[in-house]
Protein backbone atom coordinates (compact mmCIF):
# COMPACT_ATOMS: atom_id res chain seq x y z
CA UNK A 1 0.00 0.00 0.00
CA UNK A 2 2.83 2.36 0.82
CA UNK A 3 5.39 1.53 -2.21
CA UNK A 4 4.67 4.23 -3.94
CA UNK A 5 5.84 6.14 -0.71
CA UNK A 6 8.55 4.50 0.03
CA UNK A 7 10.13 4.94 -3.52
CA UNK A 8 9.90 8.36 -3.54
CA UNK A 9 10.51 9.91 -0.03
CA UNK A 10 12.30 7.12 2.16
CA UNK A 11 9.04 7.00 5.09
CA UNK A 12 5.58 5.31 5.04
CA UNK A 13 2.57 7.70 5.82
CA UNK A 14 0.97 7.80 8.94
CA UNK A 15 -2.00 5.62 9.36
CA UNK A 16 -5.27 7.50 8.12
CA UNK A 17 -8.24 7.47 10.69
CA UNK A 18 -11.80 7.88 10.76
CA UNK A 19 -13.60 10.59 11.17
CA UNK A 20 -14.53 10.77 15.02
CA UNK A 21 -15.79 14.53 14.83
CA UNK A 22 -18.23 15.50 17.39
CA UNK A 23 -21.34 16.57 15.35
CA UNK A 24 -22.35 20.08 17.13
CA UNK A 25 -25.64 21.77 15.94
CA UNK A 26 -24.96 24.73 13.01
CA UNK A 27 -26.44 27.51 15.82
CA UNK A 28 -24.05 26.42 18.41
CA UNK A 29 -20.81 26.43 16.11
CA UNK A 30 -22.00 29.83 15.00
CA UNK A 31 -22.57 31.06 18.45
CA UNK A 32 -19.04 29.67 19.22
CA UNK A 33 -17.82 32.13 16.39
CA UNK A 34 -19.34 35.29 17.54
CA UNK A 35 -17.80 34.83 20.61
CA UNK A 36 -14.33 33.87 18.88
CA UNK A 37 -14.68 37.82 16.84
CA UNK A 38 -15.83 39.54 20.58
CA UNK A 39 -12.49 37.73 22.67
CA UNK A 40 -10.34 38.71 19.71
CA UNK A 41 -11.35 42.03 19.54
CA UNK A 42 -11.01 41.96 23.20
CA UNK A 43 -7.73 41.07 23.15
CA UNK A 44 -6.43 43.48 20.82
CA UNK A 45 -7.92 46.38 22.41
CA UNK A 46 -5.77 45.05 26.33
CA UNK A 47 -2.42 44.50 23.96
CA UNK A 48 -2.78 48.08 22.24
CA UNK A 49 -3.48 50.15 25.77
CA UNK A 50 -2.14 47.96 28.57
CA UNK A 51 1.76 49.00 27.73
CA UNK A 52 3.20 52.56 28.34
CA UNK A 53 3.55 54.42 24.57
CA UNK A 54 7.64 54.78 24.75
CA UNK A 55 7.13 50.49 25.57
CA UNK A 56 5.40 49.91 22.53
CA UNK A 57 8.02 51.92 20.07
CA UNK A 58 10.96 49.65 21.65
CA UNK A 59 8.84 46.38 21.04
CA UNK A 60 8.10 47.71 17.83
CA UNK A 61 11.83 48.37 16.80
CA UNK A 62 12.81 45.23 18.33
CA UNK A 63 10.62 42.78 16.69
CA UNK A 64 11.88 40.88 13.23
CA UNK A 65 10.54 42.88 10.57
CA UNK A 66 6.84 41.72 8.65
CA UNK A 67 7.14 40.52 5.46
CA UNK A 68 5.11 43.35 2.85
CA UNK A 69 3.59 43.30 -0.08
CA UNK A 70 5.15 43.75 -3.20
CA UNK A 71 3.27 45.28 -6.19
CA UNK A 72 2.25 42.42 -7.57
CA UNK A 73 0.66 41.05 -4.44
CA UNK A 74 3.21 38.95 -2.85
CA UNK A 75 5.27 38.40 -0.08
CA UNK A 76 8.63 38.82 -0.30
CA UNK A 77 10.95 36.14 1.57
CA UNK A 78 12.02 36.99 5.24
CA UNK A 79 15.23 34.36 5.74
CA UNK A 80 16.54 33.05 8.87
CA UNK A 81 20.11 31.53 9.41
CA UNK A 82 18.29 28.78 12.00
CA UNK A 83 17.36 25.57 10.48
CA UNK A 84 16.44 22.48 11.74
CA UNK A 85 14.48 18.85 10.06
CA UNK A 86 11.13 18.06 10.74
CA UNK A 87 8.32 16.13 8.54
CA UNK A 88 5.89 18.05 6.79
CA UNK A 89 2.81 18.17 8.88
CA UNK A 90 5.50 19.06 11.17
CA UNK A 91 6.49 22.07 9.47
CA UNK A 92 2.72 22.50 8.51
CA UNK A 93 1.86 22.06 12.35
CA UNK A 94 4.66 24.57 13.25
CA UNK A 95 3.38 27.11 10.93
CA UNK A 96 0.33 27.21 12.23
CA UNK A 97 0.93 27.29 15.89
CA UNK A 98 3.54 30.15 15.32
CA UNK A 99 1.07 32.34 13.61
CA UNK A 100 -1.67 31.70 16.19
CA UNK A 101 0.95 33.03 18.78
CA UNK A 102 1.74 36.03 17.02
CA UNK A 103 -1.88 37.19 15.95
CA UNK A 104 -4.92 36.32 18.24
CA UNK A 105 -7.29 36.61 15.06
CA UNK A 106 -5.90 33.21 13.47
CA UNK A 107 -8.19 30.43 14.24
CA UNK A 108 -8.30 26.72 12.88
CA UNK A 109 -12.06 25.27 12.14
CA UNK A 110 -12.65 21.61 10.35
CA UNK A 111 -13.90 18.13 10.69
CA UNK A 112 -11.55 16.52 13.37
CA UNK A 113 -8.92 19.43 13.98
CA UNK A 114 -9.16 19.83 17.78
CA UNK A 115 -9.70 16.65 20.33
CA UNK A 116 -8.28 14.36 17.68
CA UNK A 117 -5.31 17.15 16.53
CA UNK A 118 -6.59 16.29 12.40
CA UNK A 119 -6.26 13.34 10.02
CA UNK A 120 -3.15 14.05 9.56
CA UNK A 121 -1.95 15.73 12.56
CA UNK A 122 -1.16 19.07 11.42
CA UNK A 123 -3.38 20.34 14.12
CA UNK A 124 -2.03 18.51 17.04
CA UNK A 125 -2.52 19.59 20.55
CA UNK A 126 -3.44 23.54 19.20
CA UNK A 127 -6.84 22.38 20.77
CA UNK A 128 -5.48 22.11 24.44
CA UNK A 129 -3.29 25.28 23.49
CA UNK A 130 -5.48 27.70 22.19
CA UNK A 131 -8.99 26.07 23.37
CA UNK A 132 -11.99 25.71 21.14
CA UNK A 133 -12.41 29.58 20.89
CA UNK A 134 -9.56 29.17 18.29
CA UNK A 135 -9.54 25.16 17.36
CA UNK A 136 -12.83 24.41 16.30
CA UNK A 137 -14.27 21.37 15.36
CA UNK A 138 -16.86 21.36 13.06
CA UNK A 139 -19.85 19.17 12.21
CA UNK A 140 -19.34 16.47 8.63
CA UNK A 141 -21.20 19.80 7.02
CA UNK A 142 -18.54 21.24 4.47
CA UNK A 143 -20.64 23.87 2.96
CA UNK A 144 -22.10 24.41 6.08
CA UNK A 145 -18.24 25.20 7.90
CA UNK A 146 -16.60 26.62 4.43
CA UNK A 147 -19.47 29.65 5.16
CA UNK A 148 -18.37 30.46 8.87
CA UNK A 149 -14.92 30.60 7.25
CA UNK A 150 -16.19 33.39 4.78
CA UNK A 151 -17.95 35.03 7.20
CA UNK A 152 -15.09 34.62 9.68
CA UNK A 153 -12.52 36.41 7.15
CA UNK A 154 -15.29 39.10 6.53
CA UNK A 155 -15.30 40.43 9.77
CA UNK A 156 -11.77 40.09 10.97
CA UNK A 157 -10.21 37.12 11.60
CA UNK A 158 -8.01 34.76 9.84
CA UNK A 159 -9.48 31.79 9.39
CA UNK A 160 -7.66 28.54 8.37
CA UNK A 161 -10.25 25.64 7.21
CA UNK A 162 -8.77 22.52 7.25
CA UNK A 163 -10.25 19.80 4.52
CA UNK A 164 -10.25 16.50 5.50
CA UNK A 165 -9.84 15.52 2.24
CA UNK A 166 -9.73 18.08 -0.32
CA UNK A 167 -12.71 15.94 -2.63
CA UNK A 168 -14.57 17.23 0.10
CA UNK A 169 -14.49 20.52 -0.69
CA UNK A 170 -16.53 19.77 -4.00
CA UNK A 171 -18.62 19.77 -1.08
CA UNK A 172 -18.35 23.49 -0.62
CA UNK A 173 -17.86 24.49 -4.12
CA UNK A 174 -20.37 27.30 -4.40
CA UNK A 175 -19.33 28.93 -1.04
CA UNK A 176 -15.78 28.99 -2.41
CA UNK A 177 -16.99 30.00 -5.81
CA UNK A 178 -19.60 32.17 -5.05
CA UNK A 179 -18.68 34.03 -1.11
CA UNK A 180 -14.59 33.42 -1.18
CA UNK A 181 -13.31 34.23 -4.31
CA UNK A 182 -15.69 37.11 -5.16
CA UNK A 183 -16.74 39.10 -2.13
CA UNK A 184 -13.62 41.63 -2.28
CA UNK A 185 -15.32 42.47 -5.62
CA UNK A 186 -19.01 42.23 -5.62
CA UNK A 187 -18.84 44.71 -2.16
CA UNK A 188 -16.64 47.13 -3.84
CA UNK A 189 -13.48 46.28 -1.83
CA UNK A 190 -15.45 46.89 1.20
CA UNK A 191 -15.00 43.43 2.30
CA UNK A 192 -11.39 41.67 2.28
CA UNK A 193 -11.71 37.59 2.94
CA UNK A 194 -7.86 36.35 4.58
CA UNK A 195 -8.66 33.00 4.40
CA UNK A 196 -6.46 29.63 3.86
CA UNK A 197 -8.69 26.20 2.62
CA UNK A 198 -5.74 23.36 3.23
CA UNK A 199 -5.75 19.93 3.26
CA UNK A 200 -4.36 16.95 1.79
CA UNK A 201 -5.00 15.33 -1.85
CA UNK A 202 -4.15 13.32 -4.42
CA UNK A 203 -3.18 9.71 -5.68
CA UNK A 204 -1.06 6.97 -4.02
CA UNK A 205 -2.76 5.72 -1.18
CA UNK A 206 -5.34 2.77 -2.54
CA UNK A 207 -8.33 5.26 -1.08
CA UNK A 208 -10.28 4.55 -3.95
CA UNK A 209 -11.67 7.47 -6.97
CA UNK A 210 -13.60 9.68 -4.49
CA UNK A 211 -10.48 10.11 -2.01
CA UNK A 212 -7.69 10.77 -4.56
CA UNK A 213 -9.04 13.55 -6.53
CA UNK A 214 -6.65 16.28 -7.98
CA UNK A 215 -8.98 19.51 -8.09
CA UNK A 216 -6.73 21.72 -8.68
CA UNK A 217 -7.90 22.30 -12.21
CA UNK A 218 -11.35 22.67 -10.56
CA UNK A 219 -10.66 25.97 -8.66
CA UNK A 220 -8.17 27.56 -10.56
CA UNK A 221 -10.75 29.32 -12.92
CA UNK A 222 -12.82 30.45 -9.44
CA UNK A 223 -11.58 35.02 -10.12
CA UNK A 224 -9.79 36.05 -6.66
CA UNK A 225 -8.56 32.96 -5.03
CA UNK A 226 -5.30 32.14 -5.13
CA UNK A 227 -3.61 28.33 -5.22
CA UNK A 228 -0.02 27.27 -3.94
CA UNK A 229 0.96 23.34 -4.13
CA UNK A 230 4.02 22.50 -1.48
CA UNK A 231 6.50 20.10 -2.16
CA UNK A 232 9.20 20.15 0.74
CA UNK A 233 8.81 20.35 4.32
CA UNK A 234 10.79 23.93 4.13
CA UNK A 235 8.39 25.40 1.32
CA UNK A 236 5.23 24.00 3.26
CA UNK A 237 6.32 25.98 6.31
CA UNK A 238 6.87 28.92 4.94
CA UNK A 239 4.56 29.34 2.69
CA UNK A 240 1.93 28.28 5.31
CA UNK A 241 2.70 31.22 7.17
CA UNK A 242 2.72 33.55 4.06
CA UNK A 243 -0.59 32.69 3.19
CA UNK A 244 -1.96 32.90 6.75
CA UNK A 245 -0.73 36.41 6.25
CA UNK A 246 -2.06 37.51 3.42
CA UNK A 247 -4.94 39.32 2.59
CA UNK A 248 -6.38 37.35 0.07
CA UNK A 249 -8.44 33.52 -0.13
CA UNK A 250 -6.05 31.22 -0.70
CA UNK A 251 -6.34 27.71 -1.49
CA UNK A 252 -3.59 25.79 -0.12
CA UNK A 253 -2.79 21.68 -1.65
CA UNK A 254 -0.72 19.12 0.25
CA UNK A 255 -0.01 15.55 -0.79
CA UNK A 256 -0.86 12.82 0.70
CA UNK A 257 2.11 10.88 0.01
CA UNK A 258 4.50 14.16 1.03
CA UNK A 259 3.80 14.83 4.96
CA UNK A 260 6.11 12.19 6.21
CA UNK A 261 8.68 13.85 3.86
CA UNK A 262 11.72 14.98 6.12
CA UNK A 263 13.38 17.91 5.24
CA UNK A 264 14.95 21.42 6.80
CA UNK A 265 12.99 23.98 7.50
CA UNK A 266 13.27 27.61 8.85
CA UNK A 267 12.17 29.58 11.96
CA UNK A 268 9.12 31.35 12.90
CA UNK A 269 10.72 33.88 10.85
CA UNK A 270 10.86 32.31 7.06
CA UNK A 271 8.39 33.05 4.87
CA UNK A 272 8.34 32.45 0.65
CA UNK A 273 6.68 34.19 -1.81
CA UNK A 274 3.28 33.33 -2.84
CA UNK A 275 4.04 34.10 -6.37
CA UNK A 276 7.74 32.22 -7.10
CA UNK A 277 8.21 29.39 -8.37
CA UNK A 278 11.40 27.21 -7.49
CA UNK A 279 13.97 26.40 -9.85
CA UNK A 280 14.65 23.06 -8.24
CA UNK A 281 17.68 22.35 -11.11
CA UNK A 282 19.00 24.08 -13.58
CA UNK A 283 19.65 22.56 -17.51
CA UNK A 284 19.95 23.62 -20.63
CA UNK A 285 18.44 20.76 -22.90
CA UNK A 286 14.55 21.22 -21.73
CA UNK A 287 12.75 23.27 -18.67
CA UNK A 288 10.54 20.58 -16.75
CA UNK A 289 7.82 22.03 -15.32
CA UNK A 290 6.57 20.21 -12.02
CA UNK A 291 4.91 21.12 -8.44
CA UNK A 292 3.75 18.72 -5.90
CA UNK A 293 4.37 14.92 -5.64
CA UNK A 294 5.20 14.92 -9.30
CA UNK A 295 8.42 17.01 -8.44
CA UNK A 296 10.40 13.72 -6.90
CA UNK A 297 9.33 11.76 -9.81
CA UNK A 298 10.62 14.10 -12.13
CA UNK A 299 14.02 14.02 -10.15
CA UNK A 300 13.80 10.14 -10.17
CA UNK A 301 13.75 10.47 -14.11
CA UNK A 302 16.63 13.08 -14.03
CA UNK A 303 18.78 10.62 -12.18
CA UNK A 304 18.32 8.39 -15.19
CA UNK A 305 18.61 11.20 -17.88
CA UNK A 306 21.94 12.51 -16.30
CA UNK A 307 23.37 8.72 -17.05
CA UNK A 308 22.37 9.80 -20.62
CA UNK A 309 24.08 12.89 -21.02
CA UNK A 310 21.32 14.70 -20.92
CA UNK A 311 21.32 17.99 -18.78
CA UNK A 312 17.18 19.23 -18.11
CA UNK A 313 16.29 22.03 -16.05
CA UNK A 314 13.72 21.26 -13.56
CA UNK A 315 11.16 23.85 -12.09
CA UNK A 316 8.79 23.58 -9.23
CA UNK A 317 5.48 25.87 -9.99
CA UNK A 318 4.49 26.37 -6.93
CA UNK A 319 1.74 29.00 -7.56
CA UNK A 320 -0.74 27.79 -9.33
CA UNK A 321 -2.70 30.47 -10.07
CA UNK A 322 -1.06 33.02 -11.02
CA UNK A 323 2.18 31.20 -12.76
CA UNK A 324 5.28 32.96 -12.32
CA UNK A 325 5.42 34.11 -15.84
CA UNK A 326 9.01 36.05 -15.01
CA UNK A 327 10.44 32.22 -14.23
CA UNK A 328 9.13 30.18 -16.77
CA UNK A 329 10.10 32.52 -19.80
CA UNK A 330 13.14 33.00 -18.38
CA UNK A 331 14.14 29.21 -18.57
CA UNK A 332 11.78 28.46 -21.41
CA UNK A 333 13.91 30.99 -23.56
CA UNK A 334 17.01 29.57 -22.30
CA UNK A 335 16.11 25.54 -22.89
CA UNK A 336 13.51 26.25 -25.95
CA UNK A 337 12.04 22.56 -25.02
CA UNK A 338 8.84 22.50 -22.69
CA UNK A 339 7.72 19.40 -20.85
CA UNK A 340 5.34 19.95 -17.88
CA UNK A 341 4.34 16.98 -15.97
CA UNK A 342 1.31 16.82 -13.44
CA UNK A 343 -0.61 14.68 -11.45
CA UNK A 344 -3.90 16.54 -12.36
CA UNK A 345 -6.20 15.08 -15.46
CA UNK A 346 -5.14 16.16 -18.62
CA UNK A 347 -8.48 17.43 -19.80
CA UNK A 348 -8.76 21.19 -18.38
CA UNK A 349 -6.04 20.46 -16.23
CA UNK A 350 -3.32 22.79 -14.81
CA UNK A 351 -0.75 21.68 -17.84
CA UNK A 352 -3.31 22.87 -20.43
CA UNK A 353 -3.55 26.15 -18.80
CA UNK A 354 0.66 26.44 -18.47
CA UNK A 355 0.43 25.07 -21.67
CA UNK A 356 -1.56 27.68 -23.84
CA UNK A 357 0.29 30.72 -21.84
CA UNK A 358 3.58 29.42 -22.89
CA UNK A 359 2.32 28.71 -26.57
CA UNK A 360 0.34 32.53 -26.36
CA UNK A 361 3.32 33.89 -24.89
CA UNK A 362 6.50 32.05 -26.03
CA UNK A 363 5.89 30.44 -28.72
CA UNK A 364 8.85 32.24 -31.38
CA UNK A 365 10.93 30.81 -28.44
CA UNK A 366 10.12 27.22 -28.76
CA UNK A 367 11.96 24.81 -31.14
CA UNK A 368 9.50 22.14 -30.66
CA UNK A 369 6.03 21.96 -29.16
CA UNK A 370 4.59 21.75 -25.34
CA UNK A 371 4.48 18.02 -24.33
CA UNK A 372 2.50 17.46 -21.35
CA UNK A 373 2.62 14.25 -19.07
CA UNK A 374 -0.83 14.06 -16.84
CA UNK A 375 -2.62 11.71 -15.13
CA UNK A 376 -5.36 9.48 -17.57
CA UNK A 377 -9.23 10.99 -17.49
CA UNK A 378 -10.45 7.97 -15.60
CA UNK A 379 -11.49 7.25 -11.79
CA UNK A 380 -8.55 5.84 -9.84
CA UNK A 381 -8.42 2.58 -8.91
CA UNK A 382 -8.30 1.38 -5.62
CA UNK A 383 -6.02 -2.15 -6.39
CA UNK A 384 -2.41 -0.27 -6.23
CA UNK A 385 -1.48 -1.82 -9.88
CA UNK A 386 -4.33 -0.26 -11.82
CA UNK A 387 -4.12 2.91 -9.17
CA UNK A 388 0.29 3.60 -10.27
CA UNK A 389 -1.25 2.69 -14.29
CA UNK A 390 -3.56 6.09 -14.20
CA UNK A 391 -0.82 8.60 -12.77
CA UNK A 392 2.46 9.44 -14.68
CA UNK A 393 6.12 7.28 -13.72
CA UNK A 394 9.69 8.40 -14.09
CA UNK A 395 10.07 5.65 -17.42
CA UNK A 396 7.57 7.96 -19.00
CA UNK A 397 9.13 10.62 -18.25
CA UNK A 398 12.53 10.17 -19.18
CA UNK A 399 10.89 8.41 -22.41
CA UNK A 400 9.13 12.09 -23.31
CA UNK A 401 12.67 14.19 -22.81
CA UNK A 402 14.62 11.27 -24.85
CA UNK A 403 11.57 11.88 -27.57
CA UNK A 404 12.06 15.89 -27.58
CA UNK A 405 15.05 16.29 -27.24
CA UNK A 406 16.55 13.03 -29.53
CA UNK A 407 19.27 10.89 -28.99
CA UNK A 408 22.65 11.11 -27.11
CA UNK A 409 25.63 10.64 -29.07
CA UNK A 410 27.50 10.19 -25.56
CA UNK A 411 26.66 9.05 -22.59
CA UNK A 412 27.76 9.24 -19.07
CA UNK A 413 28.67 6.79 -16.92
Amino acid sequence: MFKSAATLTGHTMVEWMPCHVRVYELTSVAGTLARIVSQCRITMQARAFSAPRGVVAQRARAAPRAPTHNARGSLHVVASAKKKELFMWEGLREAIDEEMERDPTVCVMGEDVGHYGGSYKCTLGLYKKYGDMRVLDTPICENGFMGMGVGAAMTGLRPIVEGMNMGFLLLAFNQISNNCGMLHYTSGGQYKTPLVIRGPGGVGRQLGAEHSQRLESYFQSIPGVQLVAVSTPRNAKALLKAAIRSDNPIIFFEHVLLYNLKGEVGDRDEVQSLERAEVVRQGTDISIFTYSRMRYVVMQAVAELEKQGYNPEVIDLISLKPFDMETISQSVRKTRKVLIVEECMKTGGIGASLSAVISESLFNELDHEVVRLSSQDVPTAYAYELEAATIVQSSQVVEAVQKTCGARAVATA
